[in-house]
């Protein structure tokens, strides 16, 4: 299935995204909006008066903002084509700060929206679930959906992984049980336009070092390695899992092209984003109050993706020059 065929599928088509002021959900609606006019949107937002400006500088007159916390029972009379669940909890420190909250948002939501597209009769329902939920492998070799895990339920900053783990075990029990037709899409980390500058993420923190013009500084060796995912080819992959996904299935989504480590990474941006202006520094610390994940290979195979007809279009340094440009001051 074509992009265009993807957006056919949705035009006149009702869609219910949690999550709407979110980087993934905001890029959802923009990409919907753009692409498929006569799309309705009902943006399932916290904040309403925080959606408006950021949607702002695009035509509203197809989105809806309904108001709500997702761990309550979601009520609406609007009918519902299809449902994208893209609300969560993405701060690292959050995981082993409040843990408590991290799972319950992760559980309590994901189970609200899932008995909401029973009361819809949807054609279709995506969960965003992470690359997390593999744990932390220790080599090179392509992680496909049937990947196991080593994730240490005794280690507090599994609340979210293992959160994740559970809710993509609600869509399967859903899609068994009531007949849902739920898909997963894993996520590697993914940025582009929209990422706040106080955003604590690394991509975040190698874009803000190349518009301040100061060298970067690592608190570990940047050892892990990952694929990365711009905004853009992860709100069309989401809307191909979305129209041309099979009901209970899983689908890695990343640019297998951009797998590298952290220093790569921040080696990248320093000589070719701030071309040799700034330098790459490593200061090992202890970073197990920040919440970041231990070092690991996720090395994610998307071909189970590119069978339904998605290919990632924009490589890693593009990434940074294009979420660069959109965080600029």
């Amino acid at each position: 299935m074509s992009l265009a065929e993807v957006f056919k599928e949705i035009e006149s088509r009702t869609l219910f995204i949690s999550g709407a002021t979110g980087l993934i959900g905001s890029t959802l609606i923009r990409t919907i909006s753009k692409n498929a006019p006569s799309a309705k949107i009902i943006a399932f937002v916290r904040d309403e008066v925080k959606a408006k400006q950021i949607f702002q500088d695009i035509d509203c007159s197809n989105i809806s903002f309904f108001k709500g916390d997702v761990r309550s029972p979601i009520c609406i009379e609007a009918p519902i084509d299809y449902i994208i669940h893209a609300a969560s909890e993405t701060s690292s420190k959050a995981f082993i700060d409040t843990p408590v909250q991290v799972i319950e948002i992760a559980i309590a939501g994901t189970k609200n929206m899932l008995e909401l597209a029973c009361q819809k009769n949807v054609k279709g329902f995506v969960y965003l679930s992470s690359m997390e939920i593999y744990g932390t492998p220790h080599n090179d070799d392509k992680i496909f959906e049937t990947h196991g895990t080593d994730l240490d339920t005794m280690n507090v900053r599994t609340s979210y992984p293992e959160s994740k783990r559970l809710c993509e075990s609600l869509c399967t029990a859903y899609a068994s049980e009531r007949n849902v037709p739920t898909k997963v899409v894993r996520l590697t980390q993914t940025f582009g336009p929209g990422v706040q500058y106080n955003d604590g993420r690394i991509f975040a923190e190698l874009s803000r070092c190349a518009i301040e013009g100061r060298d970067i500084v690592l608190r570990t060796k940047g050892e892990t390695k990952r694929s990365y995912l711009y905004t853009l080819d992860a709100a069309t992959a989401i809307l191909t899992v979305l129209t041309k996904g099979k009901p209970g299935e899983a689908y890695n989504a990343a640019n297998e092209d951009s797998y590298c480590s952290i220093y790569e990474m921040a080696q990248l941006v320093a000589q070719e984003i701030a071309q040799n202006r700034i330098q790459v520094k490593i200061e090992e610390s202890d970073i197990s109050r920040f919440g970041y994940a231990q070092t690991l290979h996720m090395n994610l195979d998307t071909s189970k993706l590119n069978n339904l007809g998605w290919q990632a279009t924009t490589d890693l340094k593009s990434m940074f020059e294009k979420t660069i440009q959109s965080m600029h001051p």
